[in-house]
């Protein structure tokens, strides 16, 4: 916003709901009396003639300041004056329409009574026009004195030419898509435009002339015997951006220059096409019109923006800058009343000001206030509350209130107990021979009228459903729709989460907004077990093993697994056994033994998960330099293909071949990649979640350490090369390391900086998440207040201490053994085993993991055995 505002001096408001645009303003001695006539065009057809002389500067419109007002009958795009009449140099009125070009001749009459001088219009001539009209220029073409040519550009991209009373020809521009702005060049003879290529592109007169006429285009046989020569650009330059206008500016003291305003940039260009300078602009531009300097080889440019301002340049620099009352679409200079730079601004809704720059700020004053004595006693009292009751709300961990009204949009979810009779899976990768699948209830409740509700079910890949978007006609008051819909395993791999969401989204009307409100309501279900495997034998041998130890017997297994174990067999109920439809196999056993936490296997996953990321910026950059290698030797293809002279190819196209076969490769590869990266992102998700319920159970976590540890370890749903899963974690656990788990707290004074960016391996990430697990076993506790962080460390005293390199190696990264971690009143254990393969490539579930946590909760000591191959027939323990 600028401190100065221009100083209104005239200025009114144009009919009613009228519209205006770039062209509908022009500002030149119309009815050649010598002074400057403001003419206003209108897209209402309406043609208004203004010459203003306010009695003091800000005065509104007089009834004697608009000479002129008359309708068309067609839409006015453009307005322009010049010498379009044959046989004198008097200025005339040429009026653009969609298909007609008008000229007329303004005059006025001298009036013999007190209301003034009568001014009309008299139509000089017409052209009615064979294709739709976009914009036109005028000017001296081919070098003709003392009159002025007309050229319209059509819609299509037809330059259709007027030498006054006659039409003289018409020319297409190549490679045309739409309409740009037009501007003609007296110095060099030359049409400028810019292109839909966002190119600015100039035409000589002469080729124009020259070049095959556009009524011979149309008919094949008279473009085969048309002795024309094609259409060639004089030069082009490439602004990678479209242009909103174009001004010629030739001044006796500065150089004649091309001025192009653009949506992000102003470019100022030669004669020759080069670029003179260019400046970038952090706003968007509305209108600009360069004018003259009073320094020496400079130029001023007026360049009006949709933020109300109206900017000074001279050249590159910011002189001034003043607050408008409106955006303005044209800008014009005008000499009126004596009073030379009068600014003529014209906005779209009929907004017409002359204004000027002034130097005098307006200021916002407030009015003033009776002084009272301040009661600090009761400020003090009010303080106190207010932060109470800021405590109170920091202790919420809701982030929006309930509420307490009934709810006006429910939508639910109901899945069927029992797998579907018949499979309704389609297009399933996976390789077992029944795909089964589950079918979903969903319905929605509104009880106000909604307005097209809009229904949408999703589910994490792999998993598909056979229809996942929904659109309902206006649910009445009280009233329901209900949809069915199936789910099952499209990807051969399973899950990290057997979980759904519905949301409905629709439009609620009210009196005050009868458009309607936005209302949203969603819900989530669980999936059953058996859509992604099914019992099988139990397997007495294991790669992998995971205990969890509680401190209450373990119940039956036919109680937590009914849709797996049979009740006519005993042994079911301390072993039971799980085969994936991918393969894998996994063995659940009640036991009384104990083991460890595999946080070894978790850190080769991650290992694996970073890998595939480090073979995707392989890729990409190999892909880059092939395809660089690739339009390197099309250029020179090119370049030879072109030349009159032919040359020997000297295998450039086995060359071009080769690398064109490279690309492809190179891009099945990334694809290959990709795909397998997803598949880790998916395992190391559903690893994370048993490291996150067997850390809570180990440290007995309550519901919201719990949460802090998901949105530290979980914070991405997807996994992408710019913000990637290792380093987003690695920072969450450092910030809890630097807070609620930090050793002292001069180390809580330490903050991370910095923007995230891929790591050059994971071995932070991984001494992390061990000095994480450690300061827990020490008595460290997650929160999310710095005050109970602090409490923290004085409870504990000397804090939570640095573990040594040595002791955190031996304890939990050294291949081949695993850390034991029970709770924080026992020891910890250590058991060596030899080295085993890596246990997410067979456990590629989650949902076992939610097994287990129901187990955790009511039974002693669960195993859960993984074996290697899922084929082979194991016996019962």
């Amino acid at each position: 916003m600028s401190l100065f505002k221009a100083r209104d001096w005239w200025s009114t408001t144009l009919g009613e709901k009228e519209e205006f645009d770039q062209g509908c303003l022009c500002v030149a001695d119309v009815d050649n009396s010598g002074q400057d006539k403001i003419i206003v065009g209108s897209y209402m057809g309406y043609l208004r003639i203004f010459h203003p002389h306010p009695v003091k500067p800000g005065d509104d419109m007089q009834a004697e300041d608009l000479l002129l007002e008359v309708q068309l009958q067609e839409p006015i795009l453009q307005v322009e004056v010049g010498k379009f009449v044959s046989g004198t140099e008097g200025l005339h009125l040429a009026v653009l329409h969609c298909r007609k070009l008008c000229v007329y001749a303004v005059s006025g009459t001298q009036g013999n009574v007190e209301h003034g001088n009568q001014y009309q219009i008299k139509l000089m001539y017409e052209h009615n026009l064979q294709r739709t009209a976009c914009n036109m220029t005028y000017g001296p073409f081919g070098g003709v004195k003392g009159r002025d040519l007309i050229c319209i550009q059509s819609m299509d991209g037809m330059l259709m030419l007027f030498e006054q009373e006659s039409y003289a020809f018409g020319r297409f521009l190549p490679g045309f898509l739409l309409p740009g702005p037009l501007t003609y060049s007296s110095r060099t003879d030359s049409f400028i435009t810019v292109s839909s290529c966002r190119q600015v592109e100039s035409y000589k007169y002469q080729v124009l002339v020259f070049a095959t006429d556009a009524e011979a285009r149309q008919e094949t046989v008279q473009k085969k015997l048309s002795s024309g020569k094609r259409l060639a650009v004089d030069w082009v330059l490439n602004i990678g951006e479209q242009a909103l206008d174009i001004c010629i500016v030739s001044f006796n003291q500065a150089v004649s220059s091309v001025f192009v305003l653009g949506e992000r940039n102003l470019f100022c260009l030669k004669d020759n096409g080069q670029l003179r300078f260019m400046k970038k602009l952090d706003y968007s531009p509305s209108c600009f019109l360069p004018y003259c300097s009073v320094k020496e080889g400079t130029i001023n440019t007026l360049v009006g923006n949709h933020s109300n301002v109206l900017n000074i340049y001279q050249d590159v620099t910011l002189k001034w800058a003043a607050q408008l009352s409106h955006v303005p679409v044209s800008v014009k200079v005008a000499n009126i009343q004596n009073l030379k730079g009068v600014i003529v601004t014209l906005s779209e809704n009929g907004h017409l000001q002359c204004s000027y720059l002034g130097t005098d700020p307006s200021f916002f004053q407030a009015p003033r206030i009776e002084s009272k004595e301040v009661n600090y006693e009761e400020f003090n009292a009010e303080m106190k509350e207010l932060q109470k009751i800021i405590r109170e709300a920091m202790k919420t961990q809701d982030i929006l209130p309930q509420s307490e009204k009934r709810r006006d949009l429910i939508v639910t979810a109901e899945v069927s107990p029992d797998l579907d009779a018949e499979s309704k899976a389609i297009d399933s990768e996976v390789k077992a021979e029944v795909v089964p699948s589950v079918t979903v209830k969903v319905t929605v409740q509104s009880r106000v009228t909604a307005q097209k509700p809009n229904l949408s079910v999703c589910v994490q890949a792999p998993l598909a459903v056979t229809c996942d978007q929904f659109v309902f006609n206006d649910l009445e008051p009280d009233s329901s729709e209900t949809v069915v819909l199936s789910v099952f395993l499209k990807g051969n791999f399973p899950p990290s989460e057997l979980e759904g969401n519905c949301v409905v989204s629709c439009s609620a009307p009210t009196e005050l907004n009868p458009e309607g409100i936005p209302k949203v309501a969603q819900c989530k279900f669980k999936l059953p077990l058996r859509l992604i495997c099914f019992p099988a034998q139990p397997s007495k041998s294991a790669n992998h093993k995971i205990t969890i130890d509680t401190n209450k017997p373990p119940i039956s297994f036919l109680t937590i697994f009914p849709d797996f174990a049979d009740p006519s067999e005993d042994d079911q109920a301390n072993v039971l056994g799980f085969q994936f439809l991918t393969g894998s196999k996994i063995t659940l056993l009640a036991s009384k033994t104990s083991r460890s936490i595999p946080l070894q296997e978790y850190f080769e996953l991650i290992d694996r998960h970073f890998e595939l990321r480090l073979n995707a910026e392989k890729f990409r950059e190999l892909l880059s330099e092939r395809a660089v290698q690739f339009r390197a030797i099309e250029r020179r293809l090119l370049t030879r293909f072109k030349d009159k002279t032919p040359a020997p190819l000297q295998h450039l196209d086995t060359l071009l071949e080769g690398t064109f076969r490279e690309v492809i490769a190179l891009a099945d590869a990334a694809e290959e990649n990709q795909a397998n990266m997803f598949q880790a992102f998916t395992k190391l998700k559903s690893a994370t979640h048993l490291v996150i319920m067997l850390i809570s159970l180990w440290q007995k976590l309550n519901a919201d350490q719990i949460a802090i540890m998901e949105a530290a370890f979980l914070p991405l749903a997807e996994d992408t090369q710019e913000l990637g899963w290792e380093e987003t974690v690695d920072s969450a656990i450092s910030s809890l390391l630097r807070t609620c788990l930090s050793k002292s707290s001069k180390e809580q004074a330490l903050t991370l900086g910095g923007q995230l960016s891929m790591p050059k391996d994971t071995s932070r990430l991984k001494k992390n998440i061990s000095l994480f697990c450690d300061r827990l076993a020490k008595g460290g506790r997650l929160s999310l207040s710095t005050e109970s962080a602090t409490q923290q460390v004085a409870a504990v005293p000397g804090g939570c201490s640095t573990i040594p390199e040595s002791d955190l190696e031996e304890r939990v990264i050294v291949p081949g053994s695993t850390a034991t971690f029970t709770n924080h009143k026992h020891a910890a254990k250590q058991k060596s085993k030899p080295d085993s393969h890596n246990l997410w490539n067979h456990m590629e579930n989650q949902t076992p993991l939610k097994v287990c946590e129901v187990c955790s909760l009511n039974s002693g000591s669960v195993l859960l055995g993984l074996s290697e191959d899922a084929s082979e027939e194991a016996e019962k323990p």
